[in-house]
């Protein structure tokens, strides 16, 4: 089995609670509270670990927050590695409101990151044992637009495959270097990468076309919520259309279709059924409540709809 790993530079503690209403001024009584490890790849990681695969979450942490978030990665049986920084991990907070179904999303935008830090985030990259290596979510204040790229470069160097899944300047700087074997954007963050709203799938398969020309991605699956997704690779294009879900929570379903697509492609399954499994983990995650992301029996059940007969 292909050993993965996945790298988080600005992760959270991500709480949920339910409450009956959310007003301002007035204190907002919550139930059903849960505390659970956060941030794009670490997200990635628990499905991925869900899914029986050979993971490891990389991340930076520290302050006083930065031990709670270790505690919660234990709690969750995941291996995992730190690069301590002096600030404090931020707390992300979702709250669903019982009365209307909507669900309330609060993101810090973290701590800042030193050069120090930044150089030590490096220097674990290049003594990782691994095949595969996802680079998801934001880049932390401190860290150059390129890092993601920088990671990427010495990644290939040492013959791993890498994913991203970020957005803005870090999307754009990390496809002008090249070198992803696949790339996951959702469609805000395709039509910010493009400059321009695209409202077509003609539009959407064009754009991404270009990034496999110019040498970004081999494999480009742009995400689209009720509408589906696209995937577009150097032989063509394949538009599939979402999975009929009542959404609970919209917490970690990118992070759940990268986790089902990274699974598959390291296990050697072609791209188009990859794509399918990715589709299906993304929409299991919203059928669970808060930050719980996806099981995977939910994500067996979604795989079936897409002609996938089972998981690996």
């Amino acid at each position: 089995m292909a050993r993965i790993a996945t790298l988080t530079l600005n992760p959270t503690i991500d709480g949920s609670s339910d409450a009956a209403t959310v007003q301002p001024t007035h204190k907002i009584r919550t139930v059903n509270e849960r505390f659970d490890p956060g941030g794009g790849g670490i997200n990635v990681a628990r499905v991925l670990a869900r899914l029986g695969a050979d993971v490891e979450a990389v991340y930076l942490a520290g302050g006083v927050t930065g031990p709670v978030l270790g505690g919660l990665l234990d709690r969750a049986g995941l291996p995992h590695r730190v690069v301590p920084i002096a600030g404090d991990t931020r707390i992300s907070l979702a709250v669903h409101e019982v009365q209307s179904g909507k669900e309330y999303r609060f993101v810090p935008q973290g701590p800042l990151v030193s050069e120090a830090e930044a150089a030590a985030c490096l220097a674990l990259v290049e003594q990782l044992d691994c095949q595969w290596l996802v680079l998801s979510g934001s880049l932390p204040r401190g860290l150059p637009d390129d890092f993601y790229a920088r990671i990427v470069a010495t990644a290939r160097a040492r013959g791993m495959a890498s994913v991203l899944d970020t957005s803005g300047a870090a999307l754009k700087a990390t496809l002008a270097a090249g070198g992803l074997r696949l790339v996951k954007p959702s469609l805000g963050e395709m039509e910010a990468f493009a400059g321009r709203k695209l409202d077509s799938e003609a539009e959407i398969v064009a754009v991404a076309r270009e990034i496999v020309r110019s040498g970004g991605a081999e494999s480009v699956a742009v995400s689209m919520g009720h509408r589906g997704a696209i995937l577009v690779e150097a032989a063509g294009s394949l538009a599939l259309p979402a999975i009929p879900a009542e959404a609970r929570s919209a917490v970690g379903a990118g992070d759940s279709f990268v986790a089902g697509m990274t699974h598959a492609l390291a296990a050697g399954w072609d791209s188009h059924r990859a794509f399918r499994l990715g589709i299906a983990a993304g929409t299991a995650a919203v059928l669970t409540p808060g930050t719980d992301l996806c099981h995977r029996a939910d994500i067996a059940r979604m795989a079936a709809m897409l002609g996938i007969d089972a998981l690996l």
